[in-house]
């Protein structure tokens, strides 16, 4: 990466917000020649990861990260037997289809209500003892009935189904001429296998699922900095989980340093260690020489995060990012930007810095495989509540177990929003709908780079300093004339 105006530019300290990506000349002819795969370890095929917060990240977020070629990062405050329960699930779903919602017959309206909106097909698959499907039901079923309706009342007996194994464009064109959103799909002894809907029949050409050495869906796992961490980081190992992020606000101190060379002691060599958050290259250097294997930046630029408000500490994003990287890369590493994505632009520019990867938290919160309920406002305007992680709620979670005067205590240092909502946007309600706007706008920009791959991008990526009118101007502001 180089400035336009380097002689200017290299002396500021600058946002996302504060910087442009100059176009150059492409050879390609498409987008579509772009490769996504992240440098830093193999999994993934493009570098969008769901940060370990538990309002982002939990079961269903992590199989669908990974179905969609992603990674998801299971929040510290997990139980560990919780973790190897969402472990051992996401191991055994399909790479390919979505995990079906189903109902016995005499399940109740009540029953599918608790359900429907766990995933975002909007589908519950009535199915036998041998599950076999015997109906469907969507919202549109849902209406004007008794809570105690059985299912077998309100199912739709008219079933399209598609095969396991039927290519994304026939499974797309069989449910385009039957005019349905998703479908079953079926095993060769008829048996409910999972569901496949048409968009994602679509998305799925674009996305590779992130896969580990055993062929199953990718996920990871974050560990806090105590004395038990190295411990639990080998239980993580075991139970299967494809990295470990080691994980606290504030980085560069001795405590993430003495827990960093531990875990690293445990299962260095066996699943990558990545740990922050750091922002400043000396920070750096210090986790890598205690075993990171890549380093998580950035401090403050979270929508949920207060650190920068309570206490003045941080850096601007692109700078942060672009320091941190130069360090790691020096010495063969990478890291990843952490925090402060509102566009896919955002991520595109983290690229251009040197990130490897990019976690997005919030931005991934409003959508149906988030851990969240969704709760609907008076407007009936459905949304989902999304937390902090240095939270008062967050940190009360987490010193569950001391006494009333210690958590009261702790509750002092909070750096985070206890609650906030996060809106269920029109067309932007899955994870694989957002996560095709991060990735085509980025493909988009590796070709105004004149670039093909994350390296590629970085290596030719032009950046220009912009004032706020030009920021501004590149926001889309056409929709109302009057």
């Amino acid at each position: 990466m180089r400035f336009l105006h380097p002689e200017h530019d290299e002396q500021l300290e600058l946002s996302t917000d504060d910087v442009f990506l100059n176009p150059s000349f492409y050879e390609g002819a498409s987008r579509l020649e772009t490769d996504l795969t992240p440098p830093d370890f193999p999994g993934g095929s493009h570098p969008v990861v769901a940060a370990n917060m538990n309002a982002v990240t939990g079961k269903r977020m992590a199989e669908t990260m990974a179905r969609f070629g992603g990674l998801g990062i299971l929040p510290q405050d997990m139980h560990i037997d919780t973790v190897a329960r969402i472990v051992a699930h996401i191991h055994a779903a399909d790479p390919r289809y979505d995990t079906a919602l189903s109902v016995s017959p005499g399940a109740t309206l009540r029953d599918v209500q608790g359900i429907i909106r766990k995933r975002s097909h909007d589908l519950v698959v009535v199915v036998d003892d041998e599950r076999r499907p015997l109906g469907i039901i969507t919202h549109a079923d849902l209406r004007d009935r008794d809570q105690f309706t059985p299912a077998s009342a309100i199912m739709s007996k008219r079933l399209v189904t598609v095969s396991a194994g039927i290519t994304n464009r026939d499974a797309f064109l069989l449910m385009e001429d039957a005019r349905v959103k998703s479908a079953p799909v079926l095993d060769a002894e008829g048996r409910l296998v999972g569901v496949l809907g048409r968009d994602d029949a679509v998305r799925l050409e674009l996305l590779r699922p992130a896969l580990g050495a055993k062929g199953e869906l990718m996920v990871g796992a974050a560990i806090g900095i105590s004395g038990q961490s190295a411990e639990l980081a080998g239980k993580l190992v075991e139970i299967g989980v494809g990295a470990i992020v080691v994980d606290t606000a504030h980085g560069h101190q001795r405590r993430m340093l003495e827990t960093l060379r531990a875990v690293a002691a445990v299962v260095r060599g066996r699943v990558p260690i990545v740990a922050g958050n750091v922002c400043t290259a000396e920070g750096t250097r210090a986790l890598l020489d205690a075993g990171a294997d890549v380093i998580k930046v950035n401090v403050g630029p979270g929508a949920m995060c207060t650190t920068r408000m309570q206490t003045g500490a941080g850096r601007p994003t692109f700078t942060a990012v672009q320091v941190s990287a130069a360090e790691a890369r020096a010495r063969g590493k990478h890291v990843w930007a952490d925090g402060g994505v509102r566009n896919p632009r955002d991520v595109a520019l983290y690229l251009a810095a040197g990130a490897a990867r990019v976690m997005v938290g919030t931005a991934l919160a409003g959508t149906y495989e988030s851990p969240g309920d969704v709760k609907e406002d008076k407007d009936g305007a459905l949304y989902k509540e999304n937390y902090g992680m240095a939270s008062a709620r967050a940190v009360g979670d987490r010193t569950a177990d001391q006494d009333a005067f210690e958590r009261a205590k702790k509750g002092f240092f909070r750096e985070g929003i206890s609650t906030s909502r996060v809106y269920i946007r029109e067309g932007h309600e899955s994870v694989g709908a957002l996560l095709v706007d991060i990735i085509t706008g980025v493909q988009s920009a590796f070709t105004y780079a004149g670039a093909r791959t994350i390296d590629d991008f970085h290596a030719r990526a032009v950046i220009g300093v912009q004032s706020p009118a030009g920021y501004l101007e590149g926001t889309p502001h056409g929709a109302l004339r009057r």
